[in-house]
């Protein structure tokens, strides 16, 4: 193998990060519509949560399975890697429900995940670094390493202060009409 294949393999973790920024990327504005085109004010929510279960049984649960089928993996789970996986998913669906939750009381997606995905990667920080300390603990951190969880902070304070405001809403077809020919006969 040649060294350019191997850099190559090295940073396919690289890929898969960024084709998750960009799933992650469309999640909430796909949330938020499929929520809005249940045409249900009150249930909407729910029901758009319903259809992110379906589709998590399947990309999660059956396409695993097979996985783990054709390549011949035991079927033996430790008791820790089962619960920490699970609570894993639940933490993950209940953030999925949580940003529902805030779709419903009236968050914009540009606000709501502008706060989500700057926030997250703090958290994920701080939990990272408290399961898994620093060589020498946390005098050992470095200056950029804060510098970046500063400015995760100040990018959503930002983006959610300063996103663009929202085209106000179409007129009814009616008052256009109305409109239209009062206009011309004046």
């Amino acid at each position: 193998m040649g060294a350019g294949s191997a850099s190559g393999a090295g940073m396919a973790w690289l890929s898969f990060a960024l084709m998750t920024v960009a799933c992650w990327g469309v999640y909430g504005v796909l949330l938020h519509s499929g929520q809005m085109s249940m045409q249900d004010p009150v249930n909407g929510r729910y029901k758009a949560f319903l259809f992110v279960g379906i589709a998590y049984f399947v990309t999660a649960v059956l396409a695993p399975l097979a996985i783990l089928v054709m390549n011949g993996a035991t079927w033996q789970y430790p008791i820790k890697g089962m619960g920490l996986s699970l609570l894993a998913g639940i933490v993950g669906a209940a953030g999925a429900f949580c940003v529902l939750l805030a779709f419903g009381a009236k968050g914009s997606p540009a606000v709501v995940m502008s706060i989500v995905f700057a926030g997250a990667p703090i958290v994920n920080a701080i939990a990272a670094f408290t399961v898994h300390p620093p060589a020498g603990g946390l005098a050992n951190l470095r200056w950029q390493f804060v510098l970046g969880i500063a400015l995760a902070a100040l990018g959503g304070a930002l983006v959610s202060l300063y996103k663009p405001e929202a085209p106000a809403p179409a007129a009814p077809v009616a008052v256009q009409a109305s409109q239209q020919a009062g206009g011309s006969s004046g």
